[in-house]
């Protein structure tokens, strides 16, 4: 109770001349991970620490000013339900995050100006039941961001690969030129894909849905990172009105499409959740969601898809037809998951009868996720120190 009162008293403390000014602060998320994102004139030394009874998270900021809006008080999204903050001594300001439930800091890190965007403190919070392990002493800065880890593929299940077998349920996605559903044909490809992975020793597959089964999009995204997924793969089967367009294609997220086809597919698969009556748009990627997955955790994670859907669109050259600029790219919200390498797989076109034909024949679908599989190879060699 008493440091409760000390941190309100220090509230009251005059902040120091000349101090770094935290101008806003922004979260997104869900019940599993949730990101927050303080916006600061320069850079900052700081300490992050939990605190339970009531569960909460605590940030100490070397001589910080606070511009913040005083509605961001009341900001609660995800793992978050509320904000408070103050000067705490005369050398330190303190944000205090209350929680929904109790998480830890799975990490802390500041990102330089960049993108005409200033510096900026992300703090990374995970569900307890959801985290690998406890976090419970402070975490100091100390620097830039350290690169991932490197994958030891000689170790069994040590590389975690989601694979999503695309629509499901009352989704049926496209409907092929002789009745094919798509959803039946994305889990007999997602099915074989997980067989060949698991058989090759590094690779845990996990399976969005392994049955006929409705997912929302989020959902998809949401299982990925409780998986601690290295990447994820959502597996489709294209449609379009001119039976004569055929031929396979990768997709990774831009917010930016790059051409008016990959735009209009991209439309097509986020109505995914409207066939089941629920509407994304201001649920689970409301505008400051979409902002901050894709402003800042996907910078780097939108790199490592691009160079996977490079190797991928050269394995695949060798068993299918492929599209003219095979790798494209738009706003699919199953590819949001901010710290997962994701790509979206078109195995062909539906609308096409012999696409059709093939991708119903088990020896095709066989050679096609080989070729996956040689491409993830090449992408986790590439990840080893």
């Amino acid at each position: 109770m008493a440091a409760v009162l000390a941190l309100f008293a220090a509230c009251f403390m005059p902040p120091p001349a000349g101090a770094v000014e935290a101008t806003g602060v922004r979260a997104g998320g869900d019940g599993a991970a949730t990101r927050l994102v303080v916006d600061l004139t320069a850079a900052v030394d700081f300490q992050v620490f939990t605190l339970a009874d009531p569960d909460r998270v605590v940030l100490d900021l070397a001589a910080l000013r606070w511009r913040l809006p005083e509605a961001d008080r009341r900001l609660a999204t995800g793992l978050i339900a509320g904000l408070r903050w103050g000067q705490f001594d005369s050398d330190h300001a303190r944000l205090v995050v209350d929680l929904a439930a109790p998480a830890q800091v799975r990490r802390a890190f500041l990102i330089a100006p960049e993108a005409g965007f200033g510096h900026r403190l992300v703090v990374d919070l995970a569900a307890l039941e959801s985290a690998p392990e406890p976090s419970l002493a402070p975490v100091a800065y100390a620097g830039p961001t350290p690169p991932r880890p490197g994958f030891k593929l000689s170790s069994p299940g040590s590389i975690v690969v989601v694979v999503d077998p695309g629509h499901g349920g009352e989704d049926p996605g496209a409907i092929g030129a002789s009745g094919t559903y798509e959803k039946a044909l994305t889990l007999d490809a997602a099915r074989e894909l997980k067989r060949l992975l698991e058989a090759r020793g590094p690779y845990r597959v996990v399976l969005t849905r392994s049955d006929d089964r409705y997912l929302r999009l989020a959902q998809r995204v949401a299982l990925a990172r409780r998986a601690g997924a290295h990447l994820f793969i959502s597996i489709h089967a294209d449609s379009a009105a001119d039976p004569a367009v055929r031929g396979a294609g990768v997709y990774t997220l831009s917010e930016t499409a790059s051409d008016k086809e990959a735009e209009a597919l991209a439309r097509q698969e986020n109505k995914a959740d409207l066939i089941a009556g629920v509407d994304l748009v201001g649920i689970d990627y409301d505008p400051l969601t979409t902002d901050i997955l894709i402003d800042l955790a996907q910078r780097g994670t939108m790199n490592a898809s691009s160079q996977f859907a490079s190797l991928l669109t050269r394995q695949l050259a060798d068993v299918a037809a492929l599209r003219g600029n095979a790798h494209r790219f738009a706003g699919f919200r199953v590819l949001k998951a901010p710290d997962v390498p994701s790509v979206l797989l078109e195995m062909g076109f539906l609308s096409n009868a012999v696409e059709e034909r093939r991708m119903l024949d088990a020896a095709f679908r066989h050679r096609l996720m080989q070729a996956v599989v040689a491409a993830i190879d090449a992408y986790f060699v590439a990840q080893r120190p």
